[in-house]
């Protein structure tokens, strides 16, 4: 376990800007699941996510984000990613430790907090054809849009190799 703070918002803002990622920020009230999110959807364009942070039997850890109302078959996606073997939803003790986030603000920003590189992050290429992708800014009071392209380069400036793949059974509205 590390004893290493998990940056704010504010942090990951100016690293953004330090990067040259044009991003824009929505503050709304907190929104822990993708339904109590969607009254948003008018005011905030682009692709929106949904994020599972997922292990394996070996403890490699992976992110897997996803459009919103993707489904994602949890007892094969293993085959896709690359995993060991079957995965499981990470505890939130590792979340925390290694993305910074807290259950209900799981997103690929937490990359910025994984300085040990334990966490995979694969985008699903569905969501990846969305010119502008939206997730939470480190935490789920607030939605960050950011374009597709800057959203890569911003997890390998992480020293990330993020893996865009198709992880997606279906897209329920």
């Amino acid at each position: 376990m590390t004893d290493i703070t998990p940056k704010t918002p504010e942090d990951l803002f100016q690293y953004l800007d330090s990067l040259g990622i044009a991003h824009t920020t929505k503050s709304h009230p907190p929104v822990f699941t993708v339904a109590e999110s969607t009254s948003l959807r008018d005011e905030i364009p682009g692709g929106h996510t949904k994020n599972l942070f997922v292990k394996d039997k070996k403890d490699q850890f992976f992110l897997l984000t996803v459009e919103e109302h993707a489904s994602v078959d949890l007892k094969t996606v293993h085959t896709i990613i690359g995993a060991a073997s079957k995965v499981s939803f990470g505890k939130p003790e590792k979340l925390m430790e290694y993305l910074g986030v807290v259950p209900g603000s799981v997103t690929a920003f937490g990359a910025i907090n994984d300085v040990g590189h334990n966490v995979t992050f694969v985008l699903d290429e569905t969501l990846m054809e969305e010119d502008i992708i939206n997730c939470h800014p480190l935490s789920n009071d607030a939605t960050t849009s950011i374009g597709r392209n800057d959203l890569l380069r911003f997890l390998e400036a992480t020293g990330h190799k993020p893996l865009v793949l198709p992880l997606v059974l279906k897209v329920t509205a």
